[in-house]
């Protein structure tokens, strides 16, 4: 007697694997089929080499043939193990989004640096420059963003794009922008755990209409924990930007930041520091300059360090009084104030051409756990 492979195929559509939840030709378990006359040589691939599986599956093979096809079938299973990879269930799959050509995470070691003022100054100077802009206040537990543009009691709308509801980012100086801000009251503190925060931080991200962007800059919260792990695990970062003033106790934590990025398992590009609060100048005396918390310590670090120094931003009344009213210094043309966001822009945009052109499409990382301890992996 000759056995039909069809016949035995349609037989295992009638079991499944422990842990498969599809039957054995849906869910890829079974590799091929072999048969000479009345013996049938079946191949398996199972994802877990535990000795009952593996037993259970070659009964259920034998069973099911004997019993759909011919029962005196002589049947042999030949199983193949291969794992699958171990997965964090808070984990979110880093991918592109569609539409943005460049992402920058612009970071902190330390609170209180001005690393928001900076991200916002540096999202208007883009724009003005004529390029499409947004900004993600990824600092889920400070959000300042809505402040700073003027936008604390707009809330982003509902669009229907390719049949999917999406957020559409509220709109202000020519900067698109999303913040959990939008999504709380002024005097509401936002108490959440890590994977809740990640998974505001992915709403935000990826059932956004960002529309088409040259840049998407990303504020993330001062230090290296949870929220910055999540970030480069949902999207590729095209490179990061460390925000520093020039003291020491700054300097120390800038310094973890960019060995955040530069972690080998991360590896993300660092485009370069920013040295704000660099020297304070009094109106009445525009001649001076005032180191009050030290000289050019970021631009020490950043040549300590081997990595672009991106420019200097002074320690000026005018700045946190625009940040305050949403009008972002960087919109007073023709000031100095103004051509020091200027000049900071044109040279993150030079670095992100020059890492563009030396340096591969950064992947978005994969985070697992392992005994109780964080690991970073590539993807």
């Amino acid at each position: 007697m000759q056995l039909n492979k069809e016949e035995i195929k349609k037989a295992l559509e009638t079991i499944s694997v422990a842990s498969e939840g599809q039957n054995m030709v849906d869910s890829g378990v079974l590799q091929n089929i072999v048969t000479f006359g009345d013996e049938v040589i079946v191949d398996l691939k199972l994802q877990t080499a535990a000795l009952h599986v593996k037993k259970r599956a070659e009964v259920d093979v034998m069973k099911a043939i004997h019993q759909h096809v011919y029962e005196k079938a002589k049947v042999k299973v030949n199983i193949k193990v291969e794992a699958k990879k171990q997965q964090n269930p808070n984990e979110i799959k880093g991918k592109p989004i569609p539409g943005i050509k460049n992402i920058i995470a612009v970071a902190s070691g330390k609170g209180g640096v001005g690393k928001s003022t900076v991200t916002a100054n540096l999202a208007v100077s883009m724009a003005k420059m004529g390029f499409k802009v947004g900004l993600l206040d990824a600092d889920i537990y400070g959000p300042s963003g809505p402040t700073m543009f003027d936008v604390l009691n707009e809330r982003p709308l509902s669009v229907t794009v390719d049949g999917k509801s999406k957020m559409k980012p509220v709109e202000s100086y020519g900067v698109k922008m999303l913040s959990i801000g939008f999504f709380t009251k002024p005097n509401q503190a936002v108490i959440w755990r890590g994977p809740m925060a990640a998974k505001a931080l992915n709403q935000m991200i990826f059932d956004a209409d960002w529309g088409e962007l040259d840049f998407l800059l990303v504020d993330l919260p001062p230090g290296t924990g949870d929220i910055h792990l999540s970030i480069m695990q949902s999207m590729p970062i095209t490179g990061a930007v460390v925000v520093s003033t020039p003291q020491n106790v700054a300097l120390i934590d800038a310094q973890k930041g960019v060995a955040m990025f530069q972690q080998e398992n991360i590896n993300v590009p660092v485009l370069g520091i920013v040295e704000n609060m660099a020297y304070f100048t009094p109106e009445e005396l525009p001649d001076n300059k005032y180191y009050i918390f030290g000289k050019e310590g970021a631009k020490n670090l950043s040549n300590h360090l081997e990595i672009p120094f991106l420019g200097e931003i002074p320690l000026v009344q005018s700045i946190r009084e625009a940040g305050d009213v949403g009008r972002p210094a960087a919109m007073q043309e023709g000031t100095q104030l103004s051509e020091s966001f200027v000049e900071l822009t044109k040279n993150v945009v030079e670095q992100v051409v020059k890492r563009n052109e030396d340096l591969p499409p950064t992947d978005a990382i994969k985070i697992t756990t392992m005994a109780g301890c964080s690991a970073v992996n590539k993807k």
